[in-house]
């Protein structure tokens, strides 16, 4: 493996140019018409950047720390761990390891690494001298927004996918010659709006609240209530049966059939997939991409910063993020877990300053060469995030829904980290396996033959390689 700025690209062109100067020193040189256009290819083995791999492998792994809990059970599970079961200190305690040092951080490094991979795509084809460039970015994220519909409607509503490949269709094609500081002012203005937006809906959901609980103490006193005050409690009470009318049918359909979860997920996915992207989900995604462009462009993503760079940065990323989450959680639980509540305003600053520290750290284990044989397992996991990303969701989805093990909202939270657990053995097992005989995850396969619009080599062997690269 080599680093981004010593790749046989360059070696490539400097043997090209010696040999030119060669010929031109003993021959007449004679016009062989227009040389052919540089065929694009995918990333060779020894192209590939092993810290992003690693940092990949974590984050895709660290996002089923979170999404488990939507796999095993209704939406209000992902933030309230007493939904399930009576062990209430065990599923608190479980909550608040994951809220504090996970929550949303791991997805903020996965979006990141999403963002340097514009880069890295971009730079690559341009440094091989390919014209379409713009062809090549823009088949490869609609077929990543098709992938992320198919998810959602087939297999499960958390997709990421489809946010994914329209953001990038969107937003980062013109951003990735942007300078490393403009890159991060970007990402943090991105990050502030959706800020703003969480305030004011927070906000909002606590004044409904507030009105409805005062309206409430009034009729309870006997007393007449005004139009403001039926209005206010009318509201709540609206609020309350629509968010009961989703639990039960959740529970329902994803107890149910195959045909019940796919008719429940026809139902709500036009909301939940593109009305809450438009709605500023953009930014979470968008600002996080942007940042990771960013921290690839100064080199730290690669590992080329000094020790002390990492050291500094881990140190204050935890220092900042871990009071504020642990702040957060227990505003949370003192209300009750309720969406309600003011704590929310807290969660990009927590999640942006967490996410970079737990990248750092997972860089500077990979540049010190620590737990050598643990960092190649997950770069592997990195290296076919989409194959174990689709693998998690359709193991989980049959672990839990009706048409598999059915397990949907019967696991206490505490119980959910076993399932996550053996979900990232087989990660680990699996994935070096499969590259041993492999080329590409078979996901990245199919994934780069459409984007390439050409059948890529899959199986690993020196003739393919060499195929590959005289492509």
């Amino acid at each position: 493996m080599t680093d981004v700025v010593s790749t046989p690209a360059f070696t490539e062109v400097a043997t090209a140019l010696a040999e030119t100067s060669n010929g031109l020193s003993t021959t007449v040189a004679t016009d062989p018409g227009p040389a052919p256009e540089p065929s694009p290819r995918p990333v060779m083995q020894r192209e590939r950047i092993p810290t992003i791999d690693v940092v990949r492998g974590v984050a895709l792994m660290g996002i089923l720390f979170m999404n488990i809990s939507s796999f095993s059970g209704p939406i209000e599970m992902y933030i309230n761990p007493l939904m399930v079961g009576n062990h209430r200190s065990y599923n608190i305690f479980a909550w608040v390891i994951r809220w504090v040092l996970f929550e949303g951080k791991m997805r903020a490094a996965f979006s990141m690494l999403f963002g340097a991979g514009v880069i890295l795509l971009t730079e690559r084809a341009d440094r091989r001298g390919a014209k379409n460039v713009a062809d090549i970015f823009l088949r490869r994220n609609m077929w990543l927004v098709l992938f992320g519909i198919i998810h959602f409607y087939f297999v499960w509503t958390g997709d990421i996918l489809y946010w994914y490949g329209l953001t990038a269709l969107l937003f980062l094609y013109p951003c990735r010659q942007v300078r490393f500081r403009n890159l991060f002012v970007a990402g943090v203005l991105v990050l502030a709006v959706g800020v703003g937006s969480d305030a004011y809906f927070a906000i909002d959901g606590i004044r409904t609240k507030n009105q409805a609980q005062a309206a409430q103490a009034v009729q309870a006193s006997g007393k007449k209530l005004s139009q403001a005050q039926q209005d206010a409690l009318k509201k709540w009470t609206d609020i309350q049966d629509r968010r009961k009318k989703v639990h039960d049918e959740d529970l329902k359909a994803m107890r149910g059939s195959y045909l019940d979860a796919l008719k429940w997920r026809i139902q709500w996915g036009p909301r939940a997939q593109a009305k809450s992207y438009y709605m500023l989900g953009f930014t979470d995604v968008l600002g996080m991409m942007l940042i990771g462009m960013g921290l690839y462009r100064m080199g730290f993503l690669t590992g080329a910063l000094s020790y002390r760079v990492y050291g500094w940065t881990i140190a204050a990323g935890f220092l900042l993020s871990i009071p504020i989450n642990s702040f957060q959680a227990w505003g949370i639980i003192r209300d009750n877990f309720q969406p309600e509540s003011a704590w929310w305003v807290l969660y990009q600053v927590g999640r942006l300053t967490g996410a970079v520290a737990n990248v750092a750290l997972v860089v500077l284990i990979v540049k010190a060469g620590l737990f050598k044989s643990l960092t190649r397992q997950v770069a592997s996991v990195g290296q076919t995030a989409l194959s174990n990303y689709l693998f998690t969701s359709i193991s989980c989805t049959l672990l839990f829904n009706g048409f598999g093990f059915g397990l949907y909202g019967k696991l206490e939270y505490y119980q959910l980290y076993v399932v996550v657990a053996c979900v990232w053995t087989l990660n680990l097992i699996l994935s070096p396996i499969w590259l041993r005989y492999f080329l590409f995850g078979p996901m990245e396969w199919v994934w780069r033959s459409l984007t390439y619009w050409k059948r890529q080599p899959m199986l690993r062997s020196a003739l393919e390689e060499q195929e590959i690269m005289a492509a």
